[in-house]
């Protein structure tokens, strides 16, 4: 069956133009112009990733609040913000309420069907992890991929699809140094650096919410991330 995509745009031919682009890669899609209309439809039937611009219409602000309505409904659902406003802030805010990517309106075809694809292939890798990919724990640590879940000291994490691959790639080699290309290349995703830190920070602060005094990922300045060995 089709992947099915749900793009929530305001303006009708921005929404057509990209919606036959995707169809045209073989996927089902659905078009909303609003959020209530996006958000009631997605209660019902959850699609396999969403699409959203921020300002809808008068809603100037409806893009982060369905982000954070899709979020409490699934931690693993991809979402991606596209939208023409391209600030630091608005990415910044994007990322912290959940996207998995924010991507800007002159992205190309090419290059949005390349996103979306890498998005899909890290859902579907994860559900055919082998078993070397089962869970592990490594001290308070414990990573279970076949359910998608983390918990720190027998806490759940919740984590994004994002993070969560991030974690994956990180905390499976402990005390070995991943630069951002590597995670990228790890976590199947395709984004530039500032959204790998980005994602790194709030990866921190879920861990935090959990235990202030957590470190297990160390920044080593110039090449990248690394997860502490339990002797570090």
């Amino acid at each position: 069956m089709p992947k099915h995509i749900a793009i929530v745009e305001d303006e009708a031919a921005i929404r057509d133009n990209y919606a036959e682009a995707l169809r045209r890669q073989g996927y089902r899609v659905s078009g909303f112009a609003d959020r209530r209309s996006a958000l009631e439809r997605m209660r019902r039937e959850l699609p396999d990733l969403a699409l959203l611009d921020i300002g809808l219409g008068d809603d100037v602000e409806g893009g982060f609040e369905l982000c954070r309505e899709l979020r409490a409904l699934s931690a693993t659902l991809p979402i991606v913000f596209l939208t023409a406003r391209d600030s630091d802030f608005d990415t910044v805010s994007g990322l912290r309420l959940g996207a998995d990517d924010y991507l800007t309106k002159d992205i190309s075809i090419p290059h949005l069907n390349a996103r979306i694809a890498a998005l899909f292939r890290r859902v579907e890798a994860l559900s055919g992890a082998n078993d070397t990919d089962k869970a592990f724990c490594h001290g308070p640590l414990r990573l279970d991929p076949d359910r998608l879940s983390i918990q720190w000291n027998n806490q759940a994490v919740d984590l994004t699809l994002t993070e969560f691959w991030m974690v994956n790639a990180l905390a499976r080699r402990p005390g070995h140094v991943k630069s951002r290309e590597q995670l990228m290349q790890e976590a199947n995703i395709v984004v530039d650096d500032a959204t790998i830190t980005s994602h790194i920070k709030r990866i921190r602060r879920k861990f935090q919410a959990l235990d202030k005094d957590f470190d297990a990922i160390d920044t080593v300045y110039g090449l990248g991330y690394r997860w502490q060995a339990e002797d570090a």
